[in-house]
């Protein structure tokens, strides 16, 4: 059962639904587990201590919240969190002077990159986390050819081009040594197959192709779809993310290891994994919450990234948003994410 259905299905009492609101908006303030006496407390309940403890032992029985070995307090789980997100979330107003600062950021003059790394930057100062926007989406580049040359060793340089007649090379080291007539092979199989597509389409494909079909593809076509992937990642990801604030991040006890650390601005510097993420919430309708064990991005656990889409004319151009520790004041974050994409998309418009 997910932690979606656990509400839905009725199988945590609008009393449980109470006191887990009221432990996650606690734990989210302090960071600390929370205790029966002072969840009784917040929760402005005159029930006994016995009741609120077999309303949390309920609640530890779903999963949505557990208790650390070092306290008798509860936190919440994952799972406790997208129960919040989804149903019990109340989002605060936002505040007008923050609203005032984005617009006269917006108003600035400067070119829509200039206009971005702004916006990054207002979300990132209001939120103290990091603040992400993806730049409006150019005129539809899509795929042209794709060329392998054989190098020394087990190198190969791959050459892209686009259809507005962009070349994009990269060397690539392959698993073993790969022929010319091979490479040419699998060049074949790749312009057959995704000659005149949307880059974006492509990258989506090749990444689906890496993960779902290795069983029932030949090495050489594995090896075809495993370059081609690297190629053409570099050519969308180039600048197309300005992120902002990632030292913030060094600040929450909970992403603050080393090695942490060392795999999230590994993350930023690529720029990949976020754009792929990003791109993902490019269809969505409005504000969506992402915590970081939903998918297969184990890089984020630990985070959370609100995002929204941005539009002009209608039309989905870009996805800004803001990445922080999933006990995020998400009551304060919603409201800002969903003003400033608003805001963005009017002032690109203005332009």
């Amino acid at each position: 059962m997910t932690a979606k259905n656990v509400v839905s299905e009725g199988a945590v009492s609008e009393r449980a639904q109470h006191f887990l609101k009221t432990l996650i908006e606690r734990y989210i303030r302090e960071g600390q587990p929370i205790g029966s006496r002072t969840l009784a407390k917040d929760a402005g309940l005159d029930l006994s201590p016995a009741t609120i403890r077999n309303v949390m032992s309920d609640l530890e029985a779903l999963g949505l919240v557990a208790s650390p070995h070092t306290s008798a307090g509860r936190v919440p789980t994952l799972e406790g969190y997208r129960v919040f997100v989804d149903s019990l979330l109340t989002l605060q107003p936002i505040n007008e002077h923050e609203v005032n600062a984005i617009r006269v950021q917006l108003s600035l003059e400067g070119d829509p990159a200039v206009m971005m790394q702004n916006v990054s930057q207002l979300l990132s100062g209001i939120t103290s986390m990091a603040g992400v926007v993806t730049l409006p989406k150019r005129e539809q580049t899509s795929f042209r050819q794709i060329e392998f040359l054989p190098l020394s060793g087990n190198q190969v340089l791959a050459i892209l081009v686009t259809n507005q007649g962009e070349v994009h090379n990269r060397i690539i080291r392959v698993e073993r040594e790969l022929s010319r007539s091979q490479l040419e092979q699998a060049a074949n199989y790749l312009n057959h197959t995704f000659n005149g597509e949307d880059m974006s389409r492509v990258r989506a494909r090749l990444l689906q192709e890496m993960q779902e079909t290795q069983q029932r593809m030949d090495d050489l076509m594995h090896q075809a779809v495993k370059m081609a992937g690297q190629v053409v990642e570099d050519a969308e990801a180039k600048e197309d993310c300005v992120i902002a604030g990632q030292t913030n991040l060094m600040g929450f006890e909970e992403l603050a290891s080393v090695d942490r650390l060392k795999q999230l601005f590994e993350a930023f510097t690529e720029k990949n994994q976020i754009i792929h993420l990003l791109d993902g919430f490019m269809g969505a309708d409005g504000v969506q919450i992402f915590l970081g064990g939903d998918s297969g991005y184990k890089l984020f656990d630990g985070c959370s990234l609100v995002t929204a889409p941005y539009q002009v004319d209608g039309q989905v151009v870009g996805v800004l948003g803001v990445i922080g520790p999933t006990r995020m004041a998400y009551d304060r974050v919603v409201p800002l994410v969903d003003v400033t994409a608003k805001l963005l998309g009017a002032a690109l418009k203005s332009r």
